[in-house]
């Protein structure tokens, strides 16, 4: 009976040791860096970021879309309208500045392609 009751808790022991341990306390993570990256997932500072980036470098884009095509078009209708950029192709005395666009357009890209990366970085941390 002695060896039964020996075998139990040798079970009984196996049986602790194999349960899963409980998930430290959702507390304050320990260390500069923990707090770090609770700060950016609490107040979604990476989403918040790549929004402003994102929306400063589209208004770019939509500026010079609307600077280099559109006003050209507006000034055949309209030939008082000055002040287009001069540097570009001209046709029928009209500016289109495809060059400006262009580069705007470029920039737009690689900034769109560094922020798809960096948010893709920050997942793998855990940050949303």
């Amino acid at each position: 009976m002695a060896k039964d009751d020996e075998m139990l808790e040798e079970l009984r022991r196996i049986r602790t040791a194999l349960e899963p341990k409980p998930p430290p306390p959702a507390g304050t993570p320990k260390g500069l860096w923990g707090e770090f990256i609770e700060f950016l997932s609490k107040y979604k500072v990476m989403g918040l970021a790549v929004a402003f980036i994102m929306g400063i470098y589209l208004g770019d884009l939509v500026k010079a879309l609307v600077a280099d095509f559109v006003m050209p078009i507006i000034s055949f209708a309209l030939p008082n309208v000055s002040d287009l950029k001069s540097y570009a192709p001209v046709i029928m005395d009209k500016v289109f500045g495809v060059g400006d666009f262009l580069v705007s357009l470029i920039t737009f890209v690689i900034v769109a392609l560094v922020i798809f990366l960096l948010v893709k970085m920050t997942k793998k941390w855990g940050i949303e």
